[in-house]
């Protein structure tokens, strides 16, 4: 999957509205992060890994 230009310096993507975090390495589904895009309820994480992204109580979700 090609990161969408808004997150392109990101790994970990959170969603705001259910607390879940999603690995763009391994992304499948690109609809799922195109929706969560233009939404504009996601959250990136300084530094970006997933120990902080779950310090911030986001769980990982594959898909």
């Amino acid at each position: 999957m090609d990161r969408p230009t808004r997150v392109e310096h990101f790994r970990w993507l959170g969603d705001k509205r259910n607390q879940y975090v999603y690995d763009l390495d391994e992304v499948t589904d690109e609809t799922v992060i195109e929706e969560l895009i233009s939404s504009e309820q996601y959250l990136v994480f300084g530094p970006d890994t997933l120990a902080e992204a779950r310090n911030r109580g986001y769980r990982r979700r594959k898909i």
